[in-house]
């Protein structure tokens, strides 16, 4: 039987999400705690990766648990064996067609500036103590909303077939002492979301005008963005599917 698992994550001790070769992941430690808890290997996928340092509120993968497994304490025994900044949230059952990446209808991401130094929010956010120009950020964030192609602000190897992305939102919100970006779409490409962000950084800092940060979206050149903001800032916070996949 397939099931959906919401996980959250303090990336800052892992690289990333997908399983790597002599480096400690996210996605390694879960199969190693199914391979304890349950005696058999469970490969699982994915809602998508996320980089080294980048953390998660919620994320979602999909494994086929055998029928004769309970599934009603698996999410009790998962969070007792995985480590402090893994949590499992939910386990919820689907179809057997539903796949974790390939059935999502968006994702969300919040990129979190902190404009006052706080220990706190060390590793959980960037600090930026520099005035930033939040009205004209959100003017060029603007023209990020539609379907578009944005390879300008992808990772120049990638294995992705298109670099068109539909953005339904784009936005700079001031809370407090955070300054929080709001970025949601139907996909997001690899590197995607910390180019834009220090690209619309160099907007906010006056480096670069609105009409200029438009012409390099028009460009579809990666050299031409501003330089990508740090790990730290990024979090995963939602991934939306359709209601059909989980029976009632």
């Amino acid at each position: 039987m397939r099931y959906f698992f919401e996980v959250a994550y303090n990336g800052t001790n892992y690289h990333g999400w997908q399983i790597q070769q002599n480096a400690t992941t996210v996605q390694q430690l879960i199969e190693e705690a199914f391979a304890v808890i349950l005696r058999a290997e469970i490969p699982i996928m994915g809602s998508g990766r996320t980089d080294t340092g980048v953390h998660c509120s919620q994320q979602y993968f999909h494994a086929d648990l055998p029928e004769d497994i309970p599934v009603n304490n698996l999410q009790y025994k998962l969070n007792s064996y995985l480590p402090p900044d893994i949590s499992i949230n939910a386990i919820l059952h689907v179809s057997e067609d539903a796949h974790a990446r390939f059935s999502a209808l968006s994702r969300s991401y919040e990129y979190r500036i902190t404009l006052r130094k706080n220990p706190f929010l060390q590793n959980m956010s960037y600090f930026h103590p520099k005035s930033l120009d939040i009205t004209t950020m959100n003017e060029a964030a603007s023209l990020l909303i539609g379907k578009q192609d944005f390879e300008c602000f992808s990772k120049v190897k990638t294995d992705v077939n298109n670099f068109v992305c539909d953005i339904t939102e784009a936005q700079w919100v001031v809370e407090g002492d955070m300054l929080i970006f709001h970025i949601t779409a139907n996909r997001f490409l690899r590197g995607m979301v910390r180019a834009i962000v220090g690209t619309l950084l160099n907007v906010g800092k006056g480096k670069l005008r609105t009409e200029a940060f438009k012409k390099i979206i028009e460009s579809k050149d990666r050299k031409k963005a501003g330089a990508s903001a740090p790990a730290a800032g990024l979090f995963l916070t939602a991934v939306k599917y359709p209601r059909e996949i989980f029976p009632e």
